[in-house]
């Protein structure tokens, strides 16, 4: 329950932190000012940063005398973020909870072309791909500082490294802001999953779904018990029952409002973070959004 809540409504987290509690209605302005600027990106946007890196890549490994395939993408419609909570019920009458979305992916990443290409390389040149595209083991580390008080690394260098330097401007900013708000679950999740208003919509949600045929306390254990159905039956038979299974849950989320209280929670303890964290959530807003600006004109959006 714990590590499903964490990912609940992914679209409101930096929106919610961002909004902050203000004391004063000064504050409460530039606060509001702010939040404008720095407006979390829709699943359009985000994506359409993630491919303007791709481009950026390639563009960068065959400036360097190598090929590279930007990788496979999904649909507008299958690349979307499902969250802990989900209300949309034509979307899992169509897609259930997104195994077979899951699973396209993976024949993807299986297929990925710029794997064949390395390793059909001669040892040499295969080399001075990898230092191309990153840098491999010699490139330079940047870390950041977590929340729960950790301390995460990573070595970014090649055509990636000034992949994101194109487009967020400082990686090493970049990947301080994106790990603090990636990482505070942990500080507001407990609360949430405690919090009594919350707590009474879960219940008549698990009432609801008990009901429909489906006695499950929580929406984490209903994907759970379709993940395994998945494992023991025929694909055929396991996504007819996981869209059966998908579509009650969305329904009951709709009829219970367990969504919008699950936000409106939410947004209640995040914004009693954002006195901690508020300059690193920020510099996220900002740098998302300058990243899509240059997206923008790099590529053009997923239908």
């Amino acid at each position: 329950m714990r590590r499903a809540i964490a990912a609940l409504f992914t679209a409101t987290v930096v929106a919610a932190i961002l909004t902050g509690c203000a004391g004063t209605r000064d504050t409460q302005t530039r606060t509001a000012e702010a939040a404008a600027e720095v407006r979390p990106l829709t699943d359009a946007e985000q994506l359409r940063i993630s491919d303007a890196q791709q481009r950026l890549i390639r563009q960068c490994m065959n400036r360097q005398g190598f090929s590279y395939w930007e990788a496979e993408k999904l649909s507008l419609e299958e690349s979307r973020t499902l969250g802990y909570v989900s209300d949309d019920v034509e979307w899992a009458r169509k897609h259930g909870y997104g195994s077979e979305i899951r699973a396209k992916e993976d024949r993807a990443r299986s297929a990925n072309p710029n794997a064949a290409y390395r390793k059909g390389l001669p040892p040499k040149r295969r080399e001075a791909y990898d230092t191309a595209l990153d840098e491999g083991v010699d490139a330079p580390v940047i870390s950041a500082e977590l929340p729960n008080g950790g301390t995460v690394r990573k070595r970014v260098g090649g055509c990636v490294a000034a992949s994101e330097k194109e487009l967020y401007g400082d990686s090493a900013a970049w990947f301080r802001a994106q790990k603090t708000t990636g990482s505070l679950q942990p500080l507001y999740v407990p609360r949430v999953m405690a919090d009594p208003r919350f707590t009474k919509a879960l219940t008549a949600w698990s009432r609801c779904m008990e009901r429909a045929g489906h006695p499950y306390k929580d929406p984490g254990a209903a994907r759970q018990a379709a993940l395994r159905l998945g494992l023991k039956t025929t694909p055929g038979t396991a996504f007819a029952a996981e869209r059966t299974l998908a579509v009650a849950d969305a329904t009951c989320t709709r009829d219970t409002g367990l969504r919008s209280i699950g936000e409106e929670r939410e947004t209640h303890y995040l914004n009693g973070l954002r006195g901690r964290y508020g300059e690193a959530l920020d510099a996220h807003g900002r740098l998302q959004h300058k990243a899509l600006a240059h997206a923008m004109e790099i590529v053009g959006p997923r239908s």
